[in-house]
């Protein structure tokens, strides 16, 4: 019998992808961004999917059959299973924890919880689309409502999507760019000027509930602690929220993730 149990992942973050893994969720992040030839040199995120799930859509038992170990006794590091239309054929429901994993590898798990946050219904946010969009968002609505338009509407949606907040001061910009010609912004690859007038177009109309600021997202330029609350999966109404530690929670508990992030 194999010393090595095989894990189910979904990589969310560069890519969508399943994947067959006999490492634990550390070692298969510390692969994914430096153990490998063809790793990822940025943050990267992944799910761990119930082992037990199965969906016509993946051959996950022919693929599973096939993680074994090497001849030498070492894991199967990965055995891809599906890198296409993965989130939108995977439920909720089977999506146990999920992994934020720093550019040296250092893994933080995260696991799901009702989403008891206040959301106040005057303010703007700023929404990153991760997967299996892209797209940076400006709204007046909160995540879950949020959440149900993006995957209830063909246009600019999808079936399923996994999305963040960005930790950003709407109101604080605009007060302090009123009066300049040149607006000033402290997210990347963003263009102030087309912010301003895309946040001064949601205020005026507030009729309006999304508005895009850029259809490539700033999650790979931005640090982990520049997003407020977690994570949330959405379709329809359903949602599930993975939060965020607080700061004396990483502190404490998770120093040896943290202080490569800040």
């Amino acid at each position: 019998m194999s010393e090595h149990k095989k894990h189910l992942y979904m990589t969310v973050f560069p890519n969508n992808a399943l994947i067959a893994s006999q490492l634990e969720p550390e070692q298969f992040g510390e692969h994914y961004t430096t153990g490998s030839e063809k790793h990822f040199s940025q943050k990267v995120i992944f799910a761990e999917i119930d082992i037990n799930f199965r969906n016509p859509y993946f051959e996950i038992d022919k693929y599973l059959a096939e993680t074994v170990e090497h001849p030498d006794g070492q894991p199967k590091k990965t055995k891809f299973i599906c890198s296409y239309n993965v989130l939108e054929n995977v439920p909720l429901s089977a999506i146990q924890k999920l992994y934020l994993v720093t550019t040296n590898g250092k893994v933080l798990p995260l696991d799901s919880s009702p989403d008891t946050n206040y959301h106040d219904p005057r303010k703007i946010r700023i929404y990153q689309e991760i997967c299996p969009l892209d797209t940076l968002v400006a709204s007046n609505i909160d995540h879950k409502e949020f959440g149900k338009l993006i995957t209830t509407q063909k246009a600019k949606g999808a079936p399923k999507i996994l999305f963040t907040q960005i930790d950003f001061d709407v109101d604080h910009f605009l007060e302090s760019n009123k009066s300049n010609q040149i607006p000033h912004i402290d997210l990347p690859a963003v263009n102030p000027s087309r912010f301003f007038e895309t946040i001064s177009e949601l205020k005026d109309h507030p009729e309006k509930v999304t508005k895009t600021i850029s259809l490539g997202g700033i999650l790979r330029d931005i640090s982990y602690k520049f997003l407020k609350h977690g994570f949330w999966f959405a379709c329809c109404d359903e949602i599930k929220y993975f939060p965020m530690p607080s700061v004396e929670e990483l502190e404490d508990k998770y120093f040896y993730w943290w202080k490569f992030v800040r």
